[in-house]
């Protein structure tokens, strides 16, 4: 047969599905071809409005383009949540709770009237203006029930043929906590557990509580945990959540707000702690972190118990994790080192981001019957799922930018870029396609040497803009992991989702007077060979670094340990306080003239900060994105 008809008559029959996901916060959108994830972004990295809740046309826009079709070839498009059955469970909450709520009724009622009611009109509309056509031209619209979004996103591109699946988050529809079993290509539900008992917004109660914001800070309450003693353990167990041994829990609502109001906790919340909820960029107490502490060992405990439960109830070897608590890498590496299950994998996105593939695998395996073909390690790709340039695109962006650059190649590449690096240099790094999910794994990353004493306060303080008490994360060279982490020996963790111990022979013991020392004081304190990794309670959120997934990233810690012997690098998202990790070589280029970074590079293309023209545009963007 012709070759060139072989391929058309094989697109031909390719099924070509779009899983959105959009209109609360984090939108994303995903392309599945034949149950094979092509391409998926989030909105925030093309519009530069971090958390964008928009209908997202710039990334649907790439996901076509990456795959080469247009919205006409689509065989479906996916949305990642039931919009009526939410408002049920809406206006069943405002009348259960009436007459009080009606502050947050009023609020919410005119957006809902207006556009979220009839979603399936806005997404229709939406969906012709970007294709340009009339909507009886669009493919078939789907709707699939949050929950389901999430635990098709961990199970599905898994490497198990057969495990528990556990999703854990704010509230979707109606449910909070779910429980599944995945087996082939198969998702069966077990149980769950339905607002307004949440564990989720219990976790963001407590986040806004201590002066952070609700649906982004969460991560800020975890990282400022170590620095606290967890005192209010007792407290919230016997006041605030009513935890069974199972792991199934209720909330207490007298103490909170969300179902009836326009902020998380109330007075009563307040009266318990015996203070006021800490206001927005006021200092840090030790109170705040104590507090902190002591959310983060209770949500620990709940999924540990759940986790036991669901193992229990399965028999199952393995577990999935996904929703925004799977995010909680704390909690994670703890449950894969407290067991039950032989190991866990969690969906890079576990948010609503992720929910666009999790709601675009559903329709492939669900509707349209396919087949699940089981990838090792898994079906993410490293989550490179994002947009790449050319070398072309590169020098047209970096010129227009009036950027001064040097094009190397790789052999001359790694090992100056090294010599940059071992010298105490702090780098951008911008190369191949970029991550889908919040965490940057070296596509779009900052990076320096986890050995200087200095690297982590100035990241902080002159390249992110950010609370000094944030630790960074180590990227390390997979078959070394066990050299540096309580990690058994090729544990794998490419998404940086894992929390482990430094390991014991490269900590630096601490004195008698730095023991006693409370709240970011500690931060003062040397504690390992790898100090800007290091986090106070001597944890780190590991990245293992593969070369099959991310060959050029892998090369350049290859090349820095063979120079210095360490098989680590400091990595952080390429972003600065308030704003998106970058995606294109302009946003590159322009979050490196904004910050103390020493160096950039993008792809092959090698820039020094001393060598550029000065940067005419005022620092007026440091206060125009929202405090977070």
């Amino acid at each position: 047969m012709d070759e060139n008809l072989n391929d058309k008559i094989t697109q031909i029959y390719m099924t070509n599905i779009l899983g959105i996901s959009a209109y609360y916060h984090d939108s994303a959108a995903a392309l599945v071809v034949d149950g094979k994830i092509v391409a998926a972004a989030q909105e925030e990295r093309f519009t530069r409005k971090k958390h964008d809740p928009g209908f997202p046309a710039e990334a649907i826009k790439y996901c076509l383009q990456e795959a080469g079709i247009t919205l006409s070839e689509l065989d479906s498009v996916v949305f990642y949540d039931k919009p009526l059955v939410k408002f049920e469970r809406l206006l069943e909450t405002y009348i259960a709770y009436a007459p009080k709520g009606i502050s947050s009724f009023v609020a919410a009622m005119p957006v809902w009237l207006k556009e979220k009611l009839y979603l399936k009109s806005t997404l229709k509309k939406e969906l012709a203006k970007l294709g340009r056509c009339k909507t009886a031209a669009l493919p078939q619209l789907l709707f699939t029930e949050h929950h389901h979004s999430h635990a098709a996103s961990a199970f599905f591109p898994s490497p198990y043929k057969k495990a528990a699946v556990l999703c854990l988050d704010g509230v979707g529809e109606w449910a909070t906590t779910t429980a599944w079993l995945g087996e082939g290509d198969k998702l069966t539900p077990l149980w769950e557990i339905d607002f307004p008992h949440s564990l989720g917004l219990l976790y963001s109660a407590f986040t806004y509580f201590t002066g952070f914001k609700v649906n982004s800070g969460e991560y800020k309450l975890m990282g400022l945990a170590p620095y606290g003693e967890p005192i209010y353990v007792d407290l919230i167990l016997d006041n605030l959540l009513d935890l069974k041994e199972d792991g199934t829990f209720r909330l207490n609502m007298q103490y909170f707000n969300y179902c009836t109001g326009l902020t998380m906790t109330n007075k009563r919340f307040a009266k318990l702690f015996g203070r006021p909820a800490r206001k927005p960029e006021s200092p840090l107490t030790q109170q705040e972190m104590d507090i902190a502490a002591s959310i983060q060992v209770v949500t620990e405990r709940v999924v540990q118990r759940l986790a036991k439960s669901i193992h229990k109830e399965t028999g199952a070897d393995y577990l999935c994790l996904a929703g925004g608590v799977a995010l909680n890498c704390v909690s994670n590496g703890k449950l894969l080192t407290n067991g039950p299950f032989k190991d866990i994998w969690i969906q890079p996105a576990a948010g609503d981001a992720g929910g666009a593939i999790g709601a675009a695998l559903i329709a492939w395996h669900d509707y349209y019957h396919g087949a699940r073909t089981l990838e090792q390690p898994d079906a993410m790709q490293g989550s490179y799922l994002g947009p790449k340039f050319d070398a072309e695109e590169i020098r047209k962006q970096l010129t227009a930018a009036g950027a001064v650059f040097e094009e190397l190649p790789d052999d001359k590449l790694m090992p100056q870029l090294a010599d940059i690096l071992a010298n105490e240099n702090v780098l951008g790094w911008s190369q191949g396609r970029m991550e889908f999910g919040p965490r940057a794994l070296g596509g779009r990353s900052i990076i320096g040497d986890p050995r200087s004493k200095k690297m982590q306060s100035i990241m902080n303080l002159k390249i992110k803009y950010r609370e000094s008490f944030r630790p960074f994360a180590p990227s390390v060279l997979a078959e070394r992991v066990s050299d540096y982490f309580e990690l058994k020996a090729g544990q794998r963790s490419p998404y940086m989702l894992m929390v482990a111990p430094i390991k014991k022979s490269l900590r630096i013991a601490m004195t008698d007077d730095q023991q006693q020392l409370f709240g970011v004081d500690k931060l003062k304190v040397i504690r390992s060979e790898l100090p800007a990794v290091t986090h106070v309670d001597y944890s780190a959120r590991v990245q293992t670094v593969h070369p099959e997934t991310n060959p050029r990233y892998y090369d350049l810690l290859k090349t820095f340990s063979d120079k210095t012997g360490c098989g680590v690098l400091v990595n952080t998202s390429f972003n600065v306080r308030g704003e998106p990790i970058v995606c294109t070589p302009e946003d590159s280029y322009r979050c490196f003239m904004r910050t103390e970074m020493d160096y950039l590079v993008v792809d092959n293309f090698l820039m020094a900060k001393k060598d550029q023209p000065v940067w005419e545009q005022d620092e007026s963007w440091k206060n125009e994105f929202e405090l977070d």
